[in-house]
């Protein structure tokens, strides 16, 4: 009998070549490694469901199936109130395929972004001037690979943000129809009713209230299983930073284990900061999360963020299709993100040449210093972490008494400026050569700093810091050139192969002195290294843009 894993990464099959058989053996298997791969539409009902939805199974003669619950909707279908498609995780926006399909879903990724949903969302124009290509052709591009046209996408993904926050919140509508990215209720309202059919007031009461979430709120996150949520959580709770984040294990009370931390999040010209908590509920592959109220107005951007953060979007059959006779054991392991890029990349510049607990107390002395205090419920939750304007207004002496060298401080300034006048943007959908050229421009930025940036902040799949001796040490090669020769089966998931190669590494091994370490969150304790005894500024300004040696999750 043949399995329906075959055929069934979505980054291989574009929508008019799901096969049917296969799509219902995973749905009837009610197999959450496909969810959010394909949509089940159903000609009976006229209902979408996901692949785990668990009413009972429809006849295969009655079952259509979608890639994407944007095409779903424009087929006439709506969505289920019980598997709740919301839910679901995103597909996959990057393929090795022909260049108009990549753009095509770099496209989908923009639109994915709530940044993009302000005043009823941009027109097509706008993402093709991102893009860099005219409006007509990203239309046909994006038609003929997802079906729909762009707008009609971007709509889906709005639409089904505000039935999230129906659903899961006590959000007045007026704010969800504002979150979700519509100019008033009434033209929040009128799609609403377009597309499913019903108001918005009506799905909350079929829905019922949500539990009592007191001065916060609660929503759930799907994500497809194998998940590695323990390696996950000691990766972040290695490199916590005093006074923005915690880390604390199941047991003494909690439920589950938990990852806590300050955020601050830009709308426009308003600043909105506060709180999250997270944790993983792996029974039912999702994560529960929880934002402070003063964080309610921009949750769909706090969603999407935690989304990158955990990694919550990875397509695991995909991913394992290419790693896993390399990589056997690294199946559940994730690429873990970042809430903020310019965060990371500040906190990457501070571990260059230093060991994680070193990067970490320059990271903690950095927020205490700089960082705006907040109050928090949550204990030990003081400080948001500095703003590109602090940094870039910071002294050379108050830095320096922080314990920052001269280099780090010129590089963290230049890249504070960079972000702070909005010419570098460190964020998914970010352009990734031009994004690797900027950075690579700055002081003390090279290629292994640059490519880390684009592994976490930029969400890359791709990202290969073939200069890194850990790497190095773990596929076995002696050189860079031999890395990337080693690497281009692995094509384009990358960043997953690395991220397995350094968890193979035995606990506490470090490869022989050569190059200095560490970024800050990707990467273990330095070893000794030889220092010659003059360097030139120059000299100084490539070592400290050298690849680290060894990885977070042997740390």
């Amino acid at each position: 009998m043949r399995s329906y894993h075959a055929g069934m990464s979505s980054t291989q099959l574009p929508p008019p070549e799901l096969e049917s058989d296969a799509c219902y053996l995973a749905m009837k298997a009610h197999d959450a490694r496909f969810d959010g791969s394909f949509f089940t539409a159903v000609s009976s009902t006229g209902i979408y469901c996901r692949p785990v939805c668990r009413v009972k199974l429809p006849r295969q003669e009655n079952c259509r199936f979608f890639r994407h619950a944007a095409q779903a909707e424009a087929a006439g279908y709506r969505p289920c109130l019980r598997c709740r498609p919301e839910l679901a995780p995103r597909a996959a926006s990057w393929s090795t395929e022909d260049a108009s399909r990549i753009l095509a879903l770099q496209a989908a990724r923009l639109m994915d972004e709530p940044d993009s949903w302000g005043d009823d969302g941009p027109g097509a124009a706008q993402f093709a001037d991102r893009l860099g290509v005219s409006d007509r052709h990203l239309r046909r591009i994006f038609e003929k690979q997802f079906g729909v046209s762009p707008l009609q996408y971007l709509q889906t993904r709005r639409l089904l943000c505000a039935k999230q926050l129906i659903a899961d919140t006590r959000l007045p509508m007026t704010q969800v129809a504002l979150s979700s990215g519509f100019s008033s209720v009434r033209r929040f309202n009128a799609a609403f009713v377009a597309h499913y059919g019903l108001n918005p007031s009506t799905l909350r009461r079929v829905g019922g209230e949500p539990g009592d979430g007191g001065k916060a709120v609660e929503v759930r996150l799907g994500f497809r299983p194998p998940y590695d949520a323990a390696a996950m959580l000691g990766f972040f709770g290695r490199r916590a930073l005093t006074g923005i984040e915690r880390v604390d294990v199941a047991g003494a009370g909690a439920r589950m284990p938990t990852l806590a931390r300050t955020l601050q999040v830009m709308q426009g010209s308003r600043q909105h900061a506060g709180w999250l908590r997270l944790g993983f509920d792996p029974a039912r592959e999702q994560v529960l999360l929880q934002v402070g109220d003063s964080l309610a107005a921009v949750l769909p951007t706090v969603i999407s963020r935690v989304r990158a953060l955990l990694d919550l979007d990875a397509e695991p059959i995909a991913i394992n299709a290419a790693l896993h006779a390399s990589f056997p054991q690294g199946d559940g392991l994730r690429v873990p993100g970042t809430m903020d890029g310019f965060e990371l990349a500040v906190r990457a510049v501070l571990g260059q040449q230093v060991t994680v607990a070193a990067a970490r107390t320059f990271g903690s002395r950095l927020v205490q210093t700089f960082g705006e205090p907040i109050a928090t419920p949550i204990e030990g939750l003081d400080r948001l972490f500095p703003s590109p304007e602090s940094l870039a207004a910071a002294t050379g002496d108050a830095l320096g008494s922080l314990g920052i060298v001269r280099q780090r401080q010129q590089a963290l300034q230049a890249l504070a400026v960079e972000v702070r006048d909005g010419r570098l943007r460190l964020h998914p959908g970010a352009d990734i050569p031009a994004t690797l050229a900027a950075l690579q421009a700055l002081p003390g930025i090279g290629d292994w700093t640059a490519q880390y940036i684009a592994m976490r902040a930029l969400r890359w799949p791709d990202a290969f810091p073939a200069g890194d001796i850990a790497l190095q040490k773990a596929l076995g090669v002696g050189s860079a050139r031999a890395a990337i020769e080693a690497s281009l089966r692995w094509r384009p998931w990358r960043s997953y192969a690395v991220l397995r190669a350094w968890h193979s590494l035995p606990a506490g091994t470090a490869p022989p002195a050569a190059v200095p370490a560490a970024n800050t969150m990707a990467d273990a304790p330095s070893r000794p290294r030889a220092r010659p005894a003059r360097s030139t500024s120059r000299q100084r300004a490539e070592r400290s843009a050298a690849p680290s040696p060894t990885t977070g999750f042997v740390a």
